[in-house]
């Protein structure tokens, strides 16, 4: 007990870094996406992350996963291709939106997983759940707002309706939004297959199906991997070994010695880092309704969490 309790400031310190790191994976991908086209920056992310881990976790992995049933291997490539979803409809949204709006929506996963969870696992969904799904759609509605409404001279200008439903921004908000649902999937499909393996098993299997499957995806739609200039390639590394190995490994090292709801709602500091960095270095500012929004989203997500406190 001892020992653990000496560990919580050490946890408490890996968990901050690691939100920071995936902090950076919005800024990263808009630096790459001046020249790669999402899917390629999709697929090299996790292509990337499968060969830091392959040397670490192939020959334990392979041992696992031969012991595993068919029905549960079925399960863990499902879960890969929901996290190759994920990441492209993610990535794709980051071109048409804001990084403000596109990393908020996106970390609603936990609300949807909460939500989800009593259709696909007969688990009961409390009140606090249906309190926080409220409010976070009405954070919705002022982020979207954001994009067809100014706030300017003490009035309000907005866009007409039509052209509100054809902006870019629109899309690339509910591809934020389907990111969060597919991240859901991808958390309540792995559920079941997760406690079976290691976790560097899990992930190495999960990560280099969603890499395959975005490859294809890739390679299906004319794309090159090919012929990018070197900060580009330097671009597509740092995705890979900053946001996904070091930022989710320290957030499940963390969970060895923290609650999982603290490091949840930990995550919920993703939105602020990757807004206050889109500010220093893509000059990118969020409007009013931005901040008003995200923050009932996020409040949302919160009391939501409170309902798996115990």
């Amino acid at each position: 007990m001892a020992s653990t309790q000496k560990s919580y400031p050490l946890a408490g310190l890996i968990l901050t870094l690691g939100i920071l790191a995936v902090s950076t994976a919005a800024i990263f991908i808009r630096f790459a996406q001046q020249e790669a086209p999402s899917l390629v920056i999709a697929a090299y992310r996790l292509g990337l992350a499968s060969l830091i881990l392959l040397p670490f976790s192939f020959q334990h992995a392979r041992r696992e996963v031969t012991g595993l049933s068919g029905s549960d291997r079925l399960r863990a490539l499902l879960a890969g291709v929901f996290l190759a979803v994920h990441f492209a409809a993610w990535i794709i949204s980051l071109e048409l939106t804001s990084v403000a709006s596109s990393v908020v929506l996106v970390t609603t996963t936990p609300l949807w997983v909460a939500i989800f969870s009593p259709l696909f696992l007969k688990e009961r969904m409390r009140k606090e759940v249906w309190w926080g799904l409220g409010l976070a759609f009405s954070g919705g509605v002022v982020v979207a707002a954001s994009q067809a409404c100014v706030w300017e001279n003490n009035q309000v200008t907005c866009t007409s309706l039509s052209a509100f439903f054809q902006g870019k921004a629109l899309i690339g908000n509910l591809l934020a939004l389907m990111g969060a649902w597919m991240a859901a999937g991808y958390l309540l499909v792995g559920r079941k297959v997760r406690p079976l393996i290691s976790l560097r098993s899990y992930t190495l299997l999960v990560y280099s199906t969603a890499a395959v499957v975005l490859i294809g995806l890739a390679a299906l739609n004319g794309y090159s991997f090919t012929g990018y200039t070197l900060p580009v390639f330097g671009w597509f590394l740092l995705l890979a070994i900053i946001p996904q190995v070091i930022g989710h490994s320290s957030f499940n090292w963390a969970l060895r010695y923290l609650p999982a709801t603290f490091v949840s709602l930990a995550l919920l500091g993703e939105p602020v880092g990757a807004t206050i960095l889109a500010m220093i270095f893509l000059r990118e500012v969020p409007m009013i309704n931005e901040i008003i929004g995200g923050g009932m989203i996020l409040a949302g997500i919160y009391l939501a969490s409170l309902a798996n406190r115990e």
